[in-house]
């Protein structure tokens, strides 16, 4: 639990907000009380759902639904309304910890707790079927464990079968790794009861091995192996082999039903358990939940907290200013501005006035003259390291890092009332992903070094990876694509000392969808899968492909050989398929290829690509063919976003040129990671508690909010949008609330 934070409501509807429990895809979700003293956790809907066409009729039936379910071993709707300025609903609060950070932190189940594990969510699924829904989402983030059952939560993608879902994603629904071969295909008509088995046979498989059954790693492998593979054999306990490998069978129609999945795994529970099973957990996890549910009753006496600016501090501009300045000016823990507010500040009609950050950087700096007080004891001095290429083919975008994090450390050091100084060492691999790993053992040796800031290529973080998970070395990447949010090495996730700044590659096939479906209004969209780019092109053709038809739109997938490129005939392919909207995953030197040999072909359609092709060398090569093409990107352009304009001019005075891709992302890496090392006012000095605190934190930046969403990763909404006009590159904002004309 978190408190409540400047910006957070104190009611919503009857119910007085106490703490924050977090945040998930959806909104931010609080604990309550309600009139009568019941605790409740109170979920809202975040603002860019809530004002979309047709939420809210969703939301009622979603709404509805929810209302049909009843189970004791479902979490009850308790009150909602989709009406309100901020929608919202309530359910009851489950002190208990989820079953996957269960699996986490005490290790997998015992057989018998699986067993009672499985015949209550089978229970608790009948009771779904029965009202005529699917629930889709059934993993182990979804399963609160209860000193006498599982709980079953979350239906915001709880839909009957034939209806639309509910997430505006428009990717695949479900969550990797726990999700039906047919939801892996996005075929929402096939997606029924049987759904739900699979996935509650890996749900099953997870909480007796520990181990996904289709692996970890990227979400696109998962996919894959989801719908062609067997699961792993070390998933599936040999007791239950033959049951789980049912549920898990590729063919919907050769799974057990829930009914005969509950009726099985009840006889194999012995007699003797029976009396038992209000004892079904660990000792371990048992004291967790009463731990947990005694921090709830000692808030009935305490009124919420808020955490609030010091009027000394902000300046008179507008109340985002006011927010970023509470963040940044103070030590104790901060809070997070709210997404419509932070969209707003992303936006290239910003409302900061002209001047407001100027006021909140130069604030912090030192008067010259001054010294440390006689007597006064020297502040700890914690290590950093960076790790980034600054001589090999991403010098420029590592050099950029580089020097947005050194001001950042300057900046932090100012501060004579924070509770520690960083001292930043630099490493440079050459982008050399074996320079890279050789680098890692020696940081990794280096009891000084506490956290990584870096490295700066996919290659060279991959290499590295094993060595720092090992470590437990606190790492913060600001530049690396590579899908890490599930990726397990033997028996660590890498995620939980790995905060990835940037968004998953994949991700990007986001903001091509909803430029292609909100802005243009393409109807036929051609996409290119550049085979030279691996998987990265694969991936985000296959995504943008079911997005764009899950919205209507025509969208086909041409694969492009990672050979010499005939790009006449590509343009003449996407003229005879009558194509209004083109995508292509290529880097910048092929993608001047495909935009002269467009031009050539007269294509007036609309032009896409991702960051990969974000190069001035396509504006030189393609020349006037570069002219109006729209780039997705994960890094924002700091000189256009009124956040950063006090960033900007810094950087400006001291390095004698604009920021360069990714410099202010650095800089808010470090200031998160300098957030991650305190608690309770105190500095942090063990590599350990400073990972472990990664995920618990929020920090509103310059240029996103740095904050862990389970399933998610860090920055999963980090993404904007660029266009080519007069040989330079124009930003457009967010990809969410672009200015696009």
């Amino acid at each position: 639990m978190e408190p409540l934070r400047t910006g957070d409501p104190s009611r919503i509807g009857r119910y007085r907000l106490l703490r924050r429990l977090g945040a998930g895809g959806m909104g931010v979700v609080f604990l309550a009380r309600a009139p009568g003293g019941a605790i409740a956790a109170v979920k809202t809907v975040r603002s860019s759902y809530a004002d979309e066409t047709g939420f809210r009729t969703r939301f009622r039936r979603e709404i509805e639904a929810a209302r049909q379910v009843r189970s004791p071993w479902v979490v009850p709707l308790l009150d909602a309304d989709a009406d309100a300025e901020t929608p919202w609903l309530a359910t009851s609060y489950v002190p208990g910890p989820s079953l996957a950070e269960t699996v986490d932190t005490f290790g997998p189940l015992s057989l018998a707790s699986v067993r009672m594990l499985g015949v209550r969510l089978a229970e608790a699924l009948e009771t779904v079927h029965g009202a005529g829904l699917v629930h889709r989402d059934v993993k182990p983030g979804n399963v609160l464990l209860a000193p006498d059952g599982p709980r079953l939560i979350d239906f915001g993608i709880a839909r009957a079968p034939e209806a639309t879902a509910l997430t505006s994603s428009g990717v695949i629904v479900g969550s990797p790794g726990f999700l039906s071969p047919e939801q892996a295909r996005a075929r929402g008509g096939e997606i029924g009861p049987p759904s739900d088995v699979f996935s509650l046979g890996c749900v099953l498989a997870f909480a007796a091995t520990g181990v996904r059954p289709f692996g970890g790693g990227g979400a696109a492998g998962m996919l894959l192996r989801t719908v062609y593979e067997e699961p792993d054999p070390t998933a599936v306990p040999d007791s239950l082999a033959p049951l789980l490998r049912a549920c898990l069978a590729k063919d919907p129609t050769a799974r057990p039903t829930v009914a005969h999945l509950r009726r099985t795994l009840d006889e194999e529970v012995p007699e003797t358990d029976s009396a038992e099973r209000s004892d079904w957990l660990s000792a371990p996890v048992t004291r967790l939940i009463n731990d947990r549910a005694a921090a709830v009753l000692t808030l009935g006496t305490i009124e919420p907290t808020q955490v609030s600016a010091s009027a000394s501090t902000v300046p008179t501009v507008s109340p985002e200013a006011a927010t970023l300045t509470a963040v940044t000016a103070a030590p104790p823990p901060a809070r997070a501005i709210g997404r419509r507010g932070f969209l707003r500040l992303g936006s290239t009609a910003g409302v900061l006035a002209a001047g407001g950050g100027g006021a909140w950087w130069w604030s912090t700096r030192p008067d010259p003259g001054t010294t440390p007080p006689a007597g006064a004891n020297p502040r700890p001095a914690l290590v950093v390291a960076f790790h980034g290429d600054l001589t090999g083919p991403r010098k420029e975008t590592g050099n950029a890092q580089l020097s947005g994090a050194r001001l950042a450390v300057e900046q932090l050091n100012a501060k004579s009332a924070h509770p520690f100084r960083l001292k930043l060492r630099t490493y440079d691999d050459g982008g050399d992903p074996e320079r890279a790993d050789e680098l890692a053992v020696r940081l990794a040796k280096d009891a000084d070094v506490l956290a990584v800031l870096g490295p700066t290529t996919d290659a060279c973080f991959l290499s590295s990876e094993v060595t720092y998970t090992k470590a437990t070395m606190p790492v913060v990447s600001v530049s690396v694509g590579a899908d890490t949010r599930s990726r397990t090495i033997g028996e660590n996730e890498f995620h939980h000392s790995h905060a990835a700044l940037r968004v998953a590659d994949p991700l990007l096939a986001a903001p091509c969808s909803r430029y292609l479906g909100n802005h243009v209004d393409a109807q036929k969209v051609f996409l290119m899968d550049d085979r030279a780019q691996g998987d990265f092109a694969w991936s985000l053709c296959d995504q943008t492909q079911q997005a764009l038809r899950q919205a209507g739109r025509d969208a086909t997938v041409t694969r492009v050989a990672a050979g010499k490129i005939d790009y006449a005939s590509l343009a003449t392919a996407v003229m005879s398929a009558r194509a209004d909207a083109v995508v292509f995953t290529g880097d910048a030197a092929r993608a001047a290829g495909l935009a002269s040999a467009l031009s050539t072909a007269r294509f007036t359609g609309t032009r896409m690509a991702t960051e990969r092709a974000f190069d001035p060398r396509f504006l030189t090569s393609a020349g006037a063919a570069a002219t109006d093409w729209v780039f997705a990107t994960s890094f924002t352009d700091p000189t256009a976003r009124p956040t950063a304009r006090a960033f900007t001019k810094a950087y400006r005075a001291r390095f004698g040129t604009d920021p360069g891709w990714y410099a202010a992302e650095a800089y808010d890496a470090v200031m998160f990671l300098a957030q991650a090392c305190v608690k309770d006012g105190s500095a942090l000095t063990e590599r350990g508690a400073i990972a472990r605190r990664m995920p618990e934190i929020t920090y509103a930046g310059i240029t996103r909010t740095v904050k862990y969403e389970q399933g998610y990763g860090y920055n999963h909404e980090a993404m904007f949008l660029f266009r080519a006009a007069d040989g330079a590159f124009r930003y457009l904002g967010q990809y969410q609330e672009a200015a696009v004309s």
